[in-house]
């Protein structure tokens, strides 16, 4: 019965690599079919080809990317049916070359798919840029077309396109001289609120002076009125001693 066992276990181990080789033989030609297919489509992808055949090309391509992602995704399905067959109980007698084998099958899958995927990368940036390739000569083929009258319009967008930067220049000069203006308004109104305050505090100081020299005359008047009364008194008393 273990007998029985292990040979069935061999004959689905050998379906297994028989299927992952065949899968990989296919993919190996996809492969290099796909990669040729994209190089191809810069020279085939010329502006001057029919919209027919570039539709046909593109089709053709996006075919193929579709196919070989099947491919791929059954060779891993293979791979992984390999990985659980080295984990049974049956095939632990000779597990190292088991696992030796899946190793290099996994290594050629993971080569498939670098693969697979640079060439699809590059092909979608030829693409990309082809595309954006195709608009520019789409506008400058219309452009062309229409010469004469983009040439008269661009000649006015020239002409007012200056008017528009002379005036622009007017504005910035009026602007400049204003604000060199507002600049001397405001250190003259600094300047003459300065003499307005010197102004008030000289106006302030000269009521203090003669409200001074008032009372300073009116001092020197009473003292005058004082002695003259003296003077007067002391006269009438000599008199009055002369007379006696």
């Amino acid at each position: 019965m273990s007998t029985t066992n292990m040979a069935t276990g061999s004959n689905y181990w050998e379906d297994l690599r028989k299927e992952a080789r065949q899968l990989e033989n296919e993919l190996d030609l996809k492969l290099v079919s796909f990669s040729k297919l994209c190089t191809s489509y810069s020279s085939s992808n010329q502006r001057t080809r029919s919209d027919s055949l570039g539709s046909s090309h593109d089709n053709m391509l996006v075919a193929m990317t579709t196919e070989l992602e099947q491919l791929l995704a059954k060779l891993t399905t293979v791979n992984d049916k390999m990985a659980e067959y080295t984990n049974t109980p049956g095939s632990s007698s000779h597990n190292a070359a088991l696992m030796h084998t899946l190793q290099r099958h996994r290594d050629i899958l993971q080569d498939y798919t670098h693969e697979f995927h640079k060439t699809k990368t590059n092909f979608f940036n030829l693409k990309e840029r082809e595309d954006l390739l195709g608009s520019v000569h789409r506008d400058i083929e219309s452009y062309k077309s229409s010469s004469g009258v983009n040439n008269r319009r661009t000649e006015l967008f020239l002409k007012e396109h200056e008017h528009l930067r002379n005036s622009n220049s007017l504005v910035q000069n009026a602007i400049s001289i204003a604000m060199a203006t507002k600049e001397n308004i405001t250190n003259q109104r600094g300047m003459l609120k300065s003499i307005q305050t010197r102004v008030t505090t000289l106006a302030n100081r000269f009521p203090a002076i003669n409200n001074l020299i008032q009372k300073i005359n009116l001092r020197k008047r009473r003292d005058s009125l004082i002695l003259g009364g003296v003077i007067g008194v002391c006269t009438i008393l000599l008199l009055l001693y002369t007379f006696h």
